[in-house]
């Protein structure tokens, strides 16, 4: 772990192996401490790319953008850091590359998504369990809507819906329908232990709470900042920006994203040939990408060793065929 509280980034060997094939415009959209990026620059240079390449850092975090901007300092001539969303992908890359006068267009793009290991050891940030503080979890602290707020405000059958589709929790009605009772009878629920208590009360067994907490946790998260719906816009934005060649790396952390990356590939690298039963010779849209990664790439057991963040990441990569290459899943 650095000064700054970033531990080294997941799968920090292979993302620069895999996603660095020519020169071009990187994007590292969930920047952090700035530790992937760095791996990224270094390969750049080491392949006689650095010359000719940018990478552009995007993070929401202020605290991120500072350490990321102290951890690149060498590389100052290469990186532009913008405070951003990934889910405006285009609009942040359009504007930089306009400034920079380089073409739009991607030789590579990563997403880290989840959390980073700073936000959930900031008791005061509110993302976590294990920690006392302010039901927070809002990843731009200028967003309007707090964790607290949606745990006070949504009823019983929305907070209900919220954990079975956020968090896929098998007891999501009734412990919405506690946090409910709780609010009428004693207030609103404004620190993470009394949240967390509540769950814990719920659910005795350890070996069970932990994985409810973690459910909960995900499913207000993921709504206090949009993460499903950012995913799905930086998604389409990113394929449409990668140059021939150009690939999109994307490390996911749970099922929902994971599954809406797996979908979203297999997509994109399939040809259509319309309806089913139609013999056409030639397929109505030919597929533009092919999958680089055909199972996700995990971390090895000496990795989740030393950090255990890593036990739950999986890798998938997405390339962009040159013209009249052909890589088709059927």
């Amino acid at each position: 772990m650095d000064a700054n509280g970033y531990h080294e980034p997941v799968l920090a060997a292979e993302i620069p192996d895999l996603l660095v094939r020519m020169p071009g415009v990187y994007v590292d959209g969930t920047l952090g401490g700035g530790g992937h990026s760095r791996r990224i620059l270094e390969e750049l240079f080491r392949k006689g790319f650095g010359g000719q390449s940018l990478l552009i850092g995007i993070d929401q975090d202020d605290r991120a953008l500072e350490a990321a901007g102290k951890r690149l300092a060498s590389f100052e001539g290469n990186i532009v850091l913008v405070k951003g969303n990934f889910g405006d992908l285009r609009s942040i890359v359009l504007r930089v590359c306009r400034e920079r006068q380089m073409a739009p267009s991607l030789a590579g793009m990563l997403l880290d998504l989840g959390v980073s290991s700073a936000q959930i050891d900031s008791p005061e940030r509110g993302f976590s369990y294990l920690h006392h503080g302010p039901l927070d979890m809002r990843m731009d602290s200028e967003t309007v809507r707090s964790a607290a707020d949606i745990v006070n405000t949504m009823s019983e059958r929305e907070l209900a819906n919220l954990f079975f589709r956020y968090g896929e929790e098998p007891r999501s009605r009734s412990i919405a329908r506690d946090i409910v009772e709780y609010r009428d009878r004693q207030g609103p629920i404004l620190r993470t232990e009394t949240l967390a208590g509540l769950i814990r009360q719920r659910e005795p067994r350890q070996d069970r709470v932990i994985r409810t907490l973690s459910r909960i946790f995900q499913a207000v998260r993921i709504e206090v900042n949009h993460e499903l719906d950012v995913l799905a816009a930086a998604l389409e934005e990113s394929a449409a920006m990668l140059s021939p060649g150009g690939r999109l790396a994307i490390i996911s952390y749970h099922s929902l994203e994971d599954r809406m990356v797996k979908c979203f590939f297999a997509t994109r690298a399939r040809s259509d040939w319309g309806p089913r039963g139609v013999g056409l010779r030639e397929p109505v849209r030919k597929a533009e990408f092919r999958i680089v990664t055909r199972k996700p790439v995990s971390a090895g057991e000496q990795e989740i060793s030393s950090n255990p963040r890593a036990r739950s990441a999986r890798l998938r990569i997405l390339e962009k065929l040159a013209e009249g290459e052909a890589d088709d899943l059927t």
